[in-house]
């Protein structure tokens, strides 16, 4: 059912619901969330529309029912045990089998991006994934009951969960049309970004890095992330810039002089273009 299936387009990624955790606007985060399937689901009756987040890498581990999973331009399901990652910026929804059973964490995909090691990209792997729920279910017992050298603690078990999902995803047959050179060429383009949205907001000057033309990228992009290259660029600034209004006393100009804006006009359209709101209303606001 998911080979060939290219039934989900974004145009206007406007159009997709942004949550922190689906259904909440805002919510509070410290190192991860984590809840079984049923709690969230069935509130919603078992269907989870289409959303994404902007911040959050989500992994679901399955071991009972049935799920059909959207995830970016694919269509899947998993029945009994199986896996989900929907990192940031991906489109994903769900419709759960009422017997389901399972687990699913939020995490802060800069906890992730931190530790040194690929990213997964969205992915859906079938079948039992014992070394990935036992890795999660450690990380989880760290995060509920914290002892001595706690954050040191967190660390390596997000480490250790990084490799199991890098280790089941190599042991499982392709799952996804999003395996191949588009999907290698976002990641590689988002690390990038990540690396050097303070020096370069060029998209040739990514391009040339990757080995690809200006047009492929921005093709690669809309196709895996939904977004043009510039809106993959911009939204990285606008989320540094977010931390920046709420968690510093610098000032919009300075702010945007540290993130290589020089003219504080030019600079506040583009964050009231991407927050939805001038970035002295979002101060205000306190919207983190």
């Amino acid at each position: 059912m998911d080979r060939g299936c290219n039934e989900l387009h974004y145009p206007n990624m406007k159009n997709i619901p942004v949550y922190a955790l689906y259904g909440e606007q805002v919510a509070t985060q410290d190192w991860l969330h984590w809840e079984t399937i049923p709690t969230r689901s069935r509130v919603h009756s078992y269907r989870i529309a289409l959303h994404r987040h902007e911040q959050f890498f989500q992994v679901l581990h399955l071991t009972h029912g049935r799920a059909e999973v959207r995830l970016d331009d694919g269509r899947f399901e998993i029945a009994g045990e199986g896996v989900v990652v929907a990192p940031a910026l991906s489109v994903h929804g769900f419709a759960f089998s009422p017997d389901v059973e399972g687990i699913v964490v939020t995490l802060m995909e800069r906890d992730l991006a931190g530790l040194g090691l690929d990213l997964p990209g969205p992915m859906v792997l079938r079948g039992p994934s014992h070394a990935v729920g036992e890795a999660l279910d450690r990380l989880i017992a760290e995060a509920d009951r914290p002892e001595r050298a706690h954050a040191v603690a967190m660390k390596a078990h997000l480490t250790l969960l990084l490799v199991a999902l890098e280790r089941a995803q190599h042991a499982s047959r392709p799952e996804s049309e999003l395996a191949g050179r588009a999907l290698l060429h976002a990641r590689a383009f988002r690390a990038l970004v990540d690396r050097q949205f303070r020096q370069t907001r060029m998209i040739g000057d990514y391009a040339a890095q990757l080995g690809v033309s200006q047009t492929h990228l921005n093709r690669v992009c809309r196709q895996v992330l939904g977004a043009s290259a510039l809106e993959v660029i911009e939204r990285r600034i606008a989320l540094e810039a977010r931390r920046m209004l709420l968690f510093s006393g610098r000032s919009i100009k300075e702010i945007g002089a540290e993130l290589g804006y020089e003219d504080p006009a030019y600079f506040s359209r583009v964050l009231t273009r991407v927050l939805g709101m001038a970035p002295g209303v979002f101060r205000k606001s306190g919207l983190g």
